[in-house]
Formats: structure tokens, sequence, C-alpha cells
């Protein structure tokens, strides 16, 4: 079986309980979960809206990403989903997990999958604050 179990760019909301049915294992000793939320906040400057947009080859990158995390450590299970469109406060963009025969691995391979999702993922965030300003950041750091 593949440990690659869910990966996908959605413009639906996100469910922690749908990757962590994904990530389930009986091989596994720990499972590690991020999620990550719109804040009210992003550089102490008040956020008013926020959208994700995604090039079509986002789910291709991302299958990449997971297929080295899947390489490099000792993973049962992985899973990532990213949001597209436009999110509320609290609203969650993102949600990855790891499965792993122990803790330790299974924090290093979720962390190691959504720092890598940042870093080469082509999904772009863009801010619009209270004071009328706005900005574009890319996901791909």
């Amino acid at each position: 079986m593949d440990v690659i179990r869910l990966l996908g760019i959605r413009d639906t909301p996100l469910s922690v309980d749908e990757v962590l049915g994904a990530v389930e294992d009986h091989a596994a000793g720990g499972t590690a979960v991020f999620v990550g939320t719109v804040r009210e906040q992003d550089g102490g400057r008040p956020v008013t809206l926020l959208s994700y947009s995604a090039h079509p080859s986002a789910e291709e990158h991302l299958r990449r990403v997971a297929e080295k995390v899947a390489a490099d450590h000792q993973v049962t299970a992985l899973a990532a989903v990213h949001r597209v469109g436009d999110l509320r406060l609290g609203e969650i963009a993102v949600v990855v997990a790891a499965a792993c025969p122990h803790r330790a691995e299974a924090f290093d391979a979720c962390r190691r999958l959504i720092d890598d999702l940042k870093r080469e993922v082509p999904i772009w965030k863009h801010q619009v604050f209270a004071d009328g300003g706005a900005e574009w950041v890319g996901a791909c750091e």
C-alpha cells in the first residue's frame, strides 16, 4: 500500500478528521498533525481578507514533496491538503499529517512535509489589510 494516503488542493473546507483518518495505521506508534489557520494579523497589521490561489500543477508538486518525505523518513502514512479561494479568520488553510513507528519520526516527517510544501508547492496567498493595503505572499518561499 502507498504510504501517501491523501493529497489535495481544494476550494472547499478542510477536515482534520479526514486527514487523521487517512493516516490511521496500526504500524504507527505516533502521528503528528499540523493545522494552519487564518490569523487576524500578519506582521502586526490586521487582516480583513485572505485568498489562496494555486498553479494548475500544484498537486503534482505536492506529490513530489510527499514522495521525498516518504523516501527520507520512516513513515507508514502521509497526508496533506491545502485550501484555495477566500478564507475567513480562523478557517483552516492547510492540514498535513505523518504517521510513523515512533513519535520523534512523526514530528520530523510532519515538520518536513509542511515546510517543503510551503517552500516548493506553487500556492500564493493574497492578504488585504484593514488599513487598505494588500500583499501577495508566495508559498514557494
